[in-house]
């Protein structure tokens, strides 16, 4: 195959020139069937990630990551620092899978999933081609003096840019901090809640700065999953692959000459039109083989099918197929890889699952309290313990008290006998534990105590009870 490119791609990106300047790409505006395909799915995707904050199950935030006071909501479940277990399980559980779809994929969740590129290929590029034109339009005008026009597209394309970046700021703040935090900063303003309004400006400042100047840089240079994919990807992975063997063939590939049969000459199938090259967003030759910077968009799919059908060669050119399919005709298989990264999914869903299950809503712990031994009360030996109950919920529960189980005795509560803990509160204190003497089978004893609400058992928690035998 006389045409098959050198590695010497491999040095460079698209987005830096030789001098080492930043070079802005100008992709040619996509259509096809792919396309509409990715913008179903992207703006079904940004509807769920503006509503999500904003839906309450249970009275919770259906999604949040308040990483300063560490109150995290996964599908409306609430996870506290006690729960922190869960959570890491849970991204454990969210890493895998993202690997696991990448082994047999490749980067499908780049190109059609990630919240970088559904914003700025299906938002902020769709209204670059509306205020700015297609690729030759932008081109021109990027070369352009600084004349009126300019300066009124310009102005435009910033404004509106800065208007979206400043509501996209607005919903992230909302993941974490709470929709009900970012509905009272907007209720008494930015003065009272200037905290807040200080990281939504700064939010704004980073979405702004990424879309509009550092764009497809944080694809290749700041998101560490395109250098993961090159541990992961083998010659079974599924990409968006040119077929290099029917596009170059004996001859390698040549311009379309409508009056020869390229078949009798031995030229590949590619004409080398380039136009999958003008619409890559990464500004990459899909026709060097698998990249770092392909984010599996199918931009290049569609324009290559589009040029196959305008000269009469069978699509599919450039199609989602692995590098085994195209060399050796060989139909995907689910290999042993695949299956060793989804039995481990299996596991830890079924771990997250089960403990999911067995968490509480409401978690006490009782400990003695350090340093201080058991004291005789006639006939009764006492303990005294710290208590903190913590309430994961949206609701109150204004009268728990302590109950022993399965021993006989009495929990006396310093203060209020009943007590209440309020929504997602903390209510700490001290109590005394005492049992009869006789009671005390050993010097240790392990006492089951019961968290009530009322009359329902809302938990159960275990501690030691020290008695004198611990001196006989």
């Amino acid at each position: 195959m006389s045409n098959l490119p050198d590695e010497a791609f491999r040095d460079t990106i698209g987005t830096i020139d030789e001098g080492g300047k930043r070079k802005f790409i100008f992709p040619k505006k996509p259509s096809g069937k792919f396309y509409d395909y990715r913008k179903i799915v992207s703006y079904v995707l940004l509807a769920i990630l503006v509503i999500n904050p904003f839906i309450k199950v249970n009275g919770n935030q259906f999604m949040m990551f308040n990483i300063i006071e560490r109150r995290f909501n996964i599908f409306g479940f609430p996870f506290w620092p006690q729960d922190f277990y869960l959570f890491v399980i849970s991204m454990l559980v969210g890493v895998v899978f993202i690997i696991l779809f990448t082994v047999v994929f490749g980067r499908i969740f780049c190109g059609w999933i990630c919240p970088q590129t559904i914003f700025l290929e299906m938002v902020f590029r769709r209204i670059e081609y509306w205020i700015d034109g297609d690729r030759g339009s932008q081109s021109r005008l990027a070369r352009q003096e600084w004349n009126a026009e300019k300066i009124r597209k310009r102005l435009i394309k910033w404004t509106i840019f800065f208007i979206i970046s400043f509501a996209i700021a607005n919903v992230f703040l909302a993941y974490l901090v709470g929709s009900d935090a970012l509905l009272l900063m907007i209720e008494q303003g930015p003065i009272q809640q200037a905290s807040n309004f200080i990281a939504l400006l700064i939010f704004t400042g980073v979405f702004y700065f990424v879309f509009v100047w550092f764009r497809e840089q944080v694809c290749i240079i700041a998101c560490p999953y395109g250098r993961l994919q090159g541990v992961l990807l083998d010659n079974k992975s599924i990409n968006v692959a040119y077929d290099f063997v029917r596009g170059e063939k004996e001859e390698g590939r040549a311009k379309f000459n409508k009056k020869e049969d390229r078949a009798l000459t031995g030229k590949g199938d590619c004409i080398d039109c380039l136009q999958c090259v003008h619409v890559c967003p990464m500004g990459i030759d899909i026709r060097n083989g698998t990249q770092l910077e392909c984010t599996n968009c199918t931009a290049c799919i569609d324009e290559c099918d589009h040029i196959m059908e305008s000269v009469g060669l069978p699509k599919g050119l450039i199609r989602y197929a692995s590098e085994d399919e195209i060399v050796k005709k060989e139909p995907f298989k689910f290999t042993a890889r695949m299956k060793g990264y989804s039995a481990v999914l299996f596991i830890l869903l079924s771990i997250f699952v089960g403990m999911l299950f067995l968490r509480t809503d409401l978690q006490a712990v009782v400990l003695r309290l350090p340093g201080q031994l058991f004291q005789h009360k006639g006939e009764k030996i006492s303990n005294v313990y710290t208590y903190k109950i913590v309430n994961k919920t949206m609701k109150d529960y204004n009268d728990i008290h302590f109950e022993l189980i399965d021993q006989k005795g009495e929990i006396r509560n310093v203060g209020k006998q009943h007590f209440k803990v309020p929504k997602e509160g903390i209510s700490q204190g001290t109590l005394f534990i005492e049992i009869d003497e006789v009671l005390l089978e050993s010097d240790k004893t392990n006492v089951k105590i019961g968290v009530y609400n009322g009359k329902e058992l809302l938990e159960t928690t275990k501690t030691n009870f020290l008695g004198p035998r611990s001196f006989n």
